[in-house]
């Protein structure tokens, strides 16, 4: 696998300590916390995919032990 979890909090804790640079200061900074805005929300989205993965992995282990069905947006 190519990219991780794992990998996305190193980036996470990368962008933390590039905010936490007290030598950064006016345009530098607005434009570090804009970035960081851009990564926070990229993030998000990777980790609302991967509960929703984790989601459907457990319904389909249910869907073996119960008669239930999955809605089929989120067969794989």
């Amino acid at each position: 696998m190519r990219n991780t979890l794992g990998d996305l909090n190193n980036h996470l804790f990368a962008q933390l300590e590039r905010l936490n640079d007290e030598s950064l200061t006016g345009e530098k900074l607005v434009e570090e916390i804009s970035k960081a805005k851009a990564v926070t929300s990229v993030a998000s989205q990777i980790i609302a995919t991967g509960s929703l993965v984790l989601e459907a992995k457990r319904l389909a282990d249910d869907r073996m032990n119960a008669d239930t069905t999955i809605p089929r947006m989120l067969e794989g």
